[in-house]
């Protein structure tokens, strides 16, 4: 066999094109693969290509042969299925914190995984285009500090800023500093769940509205405090994570709603049936405007039984906001 500089590639090149070119539809004939190898420089004989194959297949690659006249070779199985890949760009693509531009790049390196045809697939289903995403192109590379800081179990710095009318940064005074424990995901947004120091509380931050994240050599604070809390729970309980007074509210919906009331609270959460139609949940729940929100969206089948000075807080924020309303009309 002829030998050529790009001999010692010649494994590295069939490995790719089994897993670019080929699929359980696109078989690649001895030919086409003679062919290609001579397009990357490299003569080969059928002999040296069957040996190739059969070290390509000890290696762990399920290449299968097909036997007949219009038989051939193809990757039969690959670290991620197609309708796995099909999840994670609906992921992607759907996922706020993930600027536009950002979102493609992944997907197209999400299409890599498949043969060229399956990324076609992918391709078509992509709609990223006027979904609301992030103006903060940083955020992708803030998480991966944030979570090296807790790694690390590092204090950080950070920036953290709102938008203007115009979309433009404008960053609050002072430079912030706090003890990362967790990132949550919550409402389509990623927040960070941090010690204050200087204020002893727990506090969240959005994470596309922290700028210049920074991982200090200072150790972490304020580890008795997340200790004493499940963030899953605590998460959950933030609503939106506003901040507000905690505290134990028992609200009364019909049956129905079982799911939505599961799918903020948590399955521990402790439910009393009341009725053929009514059940009871107790939960301890920031009190803010976020909570009575969520609870005024469910509409007049969601109540408050108690405390009744959380119930009396629910009724003057919906009179104020009904006031406003009517008072915009006039």
């Amino acid at each position: 066999m002829g030998r050529t500089e790009n001999q010692k590639l010649k494994l590295l090149y069939l490995k790719e094109l089994f897993e670019r070119q080929s699929d359980e539809e696109h078989l690649l004939s001895m030919q086409d693969i003679l062919d290609a190898l001579a397009a990357r420089g490299i003569r080969a004989e059928r002999k040296s290509v069957y040996d190739d194959i059969l070290c390509l297949q000890q290696f762990g690659m399920d290449i299968v042969t097909v036997k007949g006249r219009h038989g051939g070779y193809f990757l039969a199985s690959r670290t991620f299925e197609l309708p796995e890949l099909k999840l994670l760009v609906d992921a992607v693509q759907s996922s706020k914190f993930l600027s536009e531009r950002k979102s493609m790049q992944l997907i197209a390196k999400l299409e890599t995984l498949a043969s060229q045809y399956a990324a076609g697939s992918l391709r078509r289903q992509v709609t990223v285009a006027g979904r609301v995403k992030t103006m903060n192109e940083s955020v992708y590379y803030s998480v991966d500090l944030l979570h090296e800081a807790i790694q690390k179990n590092s204090r950080i710095t950070f920036r953290y800023f709102d938008y203007d009318l115009n979309g433009a940064r404008r960053y609050r005074p002072g430079l912030y500093a706090a003890s990362p424990y967790a990132l949550c995901w919550q409402d389509e947004n990623y927040y960070l769940a941090a010690y204050d120091s200087e204020a002893k509380v727990i506090k969240h931050y959005r994470v596309d509205k922290m700028g210049q994240v920074e991982v200090t050599v200072s150790p972490r604070e304020g580890v008795k405090q997340f200790s004493q809390i499940d963030v899953t729970s605590y998460t959950n309980q933030t609503f939106g994570m506003f901040a507000g007074e905690e505290s134990v509210v028992t609200m009364e919906f019909p049956k129905r709603l079982i799911g939505v009331v599961l799918d903020r609270f948590g399955r521990e959460v402790d439910i009393r049936p009341m009725s053929d139609t009514i059940f009871r949940v107790r939960a301890k729940v920031a009190v803010s405007g976020q909570f009575f929100g969520w609870l005024a969206g469910i509409g007049p089948d969601a109540r408050i039984a108690a405390p009744e000075a959380v119930q009396k807080r629910y009724v003057q924020w919906l009179s104020d906001i009904l006031r406003e309303q009517s008072g915009t009309a006039d």
